[in-house]
């Protein structure tokens, strides 16, 4: 059965300041958001297509979810959304009350915090809550999926549970696990720049050669619709990493602790307005490019169409 292409919209944010995932007294508390002054959360407004959409905030994610509530809502007010709201989930019983599902079904954007992936999955895996939210995302024009640095990479159906970055490209130090299954086809990192996980990326693609990574640098994040068509949005920088055309890894067949080897990797580097076909694992610097190929190809395939069939000998 040919997968049916999504009406919706994801934005996979990489994410700026901690929100909280590892509380300590010692370190500065810092619960703001920048996303390039507001720009990619403007962007998030922008692609539902409504003057002021019913916006719901998942803070699950996050160990301090009642002062990351407040800086959305505060953040979402200063573009003139006056429609927002938090949905108040802790705990697994909290995300099957009937009234949370059927705020999903109503919402025009729901947003993810940052925080912990895992809670994301521990809590609404397998329930009516995730169910009606990927129906929403499946059949609604221009519904909204946005999340930040834990919020975006629980999009993925494999995703990245953690990991040490020092002891990345170590077999076993990157740790996977099942995501929210938004997306099937890739796996997500964030904070990428700033925090250096390229090793871990690397590795992680190695041990599924059969997925795209993408690696999210702070206040950068990524537009993606129909399921499979990326664009770069924010004022940093996406990476993109291939490997489809792995020569050789021994990714699975190392010792948990040995080092991985890896021949022919394909990265590439995507700042604000390039793009990124996932199914046809293709490079766009800008929109305009991207048409002419798709009108190209088109063209080229009507052709071929009409030639005469030869005669039979």
């Amino acid at each position: 059965m040919k997968n049916v292409k999504p009406l919706g919209k994801l934005i996979a944010i990489g994410g700026n300041e901690d929100k909280g995932t590892y509380p300590n007294p010692r370190t500065k508390k810092k619960f703001y958001l920048n996303f390039f002054e507001l720009g990619i959360l403007k962007r998030v407004v922008l692609e539902s297509g409504q003057e002021d959409p019913r916006i719901e905030v998942i803070t699950t994610a996050s160990m301090i979810p009642d002062e990351v509530a407040r800086i959305y809502i505060s953040s979402f007010t200063m573009l003139n959304c006056n429609n927002v709201n938090v949905l108040d989930i802790r705990t697994r019983e909290d995300a099957l009350r009937p009234e949370y599902v059927e705020r999903i079904r109503q919402a025009d954007i729901v947003m993810m915090s940052g925080g912990n992936q895992s809670r994301l999955v521990d809590i609404f895996g397998g329930t009516e809550f995730l169910a009606a939210l990927k129906h929403r995302y499946q059949t609604k024009p221009n519904f909204v999926i946005a999340g930040t640095s834990a919020g975006a990479m629980g999009m993925s159906k494999t995703m990245i549970k953690g990991g040490s970055v020092p002891d990345a490209l170590m077999k076993g130090a990157v740790k996977m696990g099942t995501g929210l299954g938004l997306l099937d086809n890739v796996v997500i990192d964030s904070h990428f720049v700033k925090r250096g996980r390229f090793g871990r990326l690397i590795e992680a693609v190695a041990l599924h050669p059969k997925l795209i990574g993408i690696g999210l640098g702070e206040d950068t994040g990524m537009l993606i619709t129909e399921g499979n068509q990326l664009e770069t949005i924010g004022s940093n920088m996406v990476i993109i990493m291939d490997g489809h055309h792995l020569e050789h890894s021994n990714a699975a067949a190392a010792q948990k602790g040995e080092a991985i080897s890896i021949e022919n990797m394909l990265l590439h580097v995507l700042v604000k307005g390039n793009l990124y076909d996932v199914n046809q694992r293709t490079f766009y610097p800008n929109l305009k490019l991207r048409e002419q190929v798709a009108e190209s190809t088109l063209l080229t395939a009507g052709q071929g169409a009409n030639e005469p069939t030869p005669a039979a000998s």
